[in-house]
């Protein structure tokens, strides 16, 4: 029984976790910015980098100067990523970073496979 139980809170937990990604990629705007961020070169190429793109990430005014959103609305959009943990962000000087979590993105993939 117990086995049981700790299946069906394993199960509840890992659907928790697709939600909050659903969510967070339930926006078009969101869901576009984390499809730039996959091949960072070929999306931001037209933007001189402050940072290597591949293993910094993007610098989130190139994300905004690219998206044409407000400042604060991509702030907010990847704070939604950051907390789903779809992108992990990393300062440089005043500047933030993004680029995606593979692994993070291969454990929903494999959640999403498991649950649905």
């Amino acid at each position: 029984m117990a086995a049981t139980t700790e299946t069906t809170e394993t199960t509840e937990s890992g659907a928790g976790d697709l939600i909050e990604v659903f969510k967070a990629l339930g926006n078009p705007a969101r869901l576009q910015i984390m499809q730039w961020l996959k091949d960072p070169d070929a999306h931001f190429g037209e933007y001189e980098p402050i940072a290597d793109r591949r293993s910094v990430g993007v610098c989130v005014t190139h994300i905004q100067a690219k998206s044409g959103l407000a400042q604060s609305t991509v702030s907010s959009y990847m704070s939604t990523l950051e907390r789903a943990g779809l992108v992990r962000p990393t300062r440089v000087g005043k500047w933030t970073h993004y680029r995606r979590d593979e692994e993070r993105l291969a454990q929903v993939a494999r959640a999403f496979g498991d649950t649905i």
